[in-house]
């Protein structure tokens, strides 16, 4: 799978499938919603724990176009450390 990266879209792979990330509007607004503002999203990030990691994963999947779902997710093998990289480069290349 290719990835455009002028868009801010970030490959990871999750169990035998490659899948694209990507900070959109919709993704932010449903990971601020999730941690219930700027203030409180901001220390979160500082300190993800392995849920939050999997609520952001899951923003940003859906940003990227996939319909991954949780279940889908916590079924399949998943590194936790590669999915926190993914999802910090996400962020590195929307800004």
């Amino acid at each position: 799978m290719s990835v455009n990266a002028a868009r801010g879209e970030v490959a990871l792979r999750i169990g035998d499938q490659s899948h694209r990330l990507c900070l959109t509007l919709g993704a932010l607004a449903e990971i601020e919603t999730l941690f219930e503002g700027d203030e409180a999203l901001s220390n979160r990030l500082k300190r993800l724990s392995a849920r939050d990691v999997l609520a952001v994963l899951l923003a940003l999947l859906r940003g990227g176009g996939s319909d991954i779902t949780e279940a889908d997710l916590r079924a399949s093998p998943l590194d936790l450390n590669e999915a926190a990289r993914a999802i910090a480069a996400c962020f590195e290349a929307a800004l």
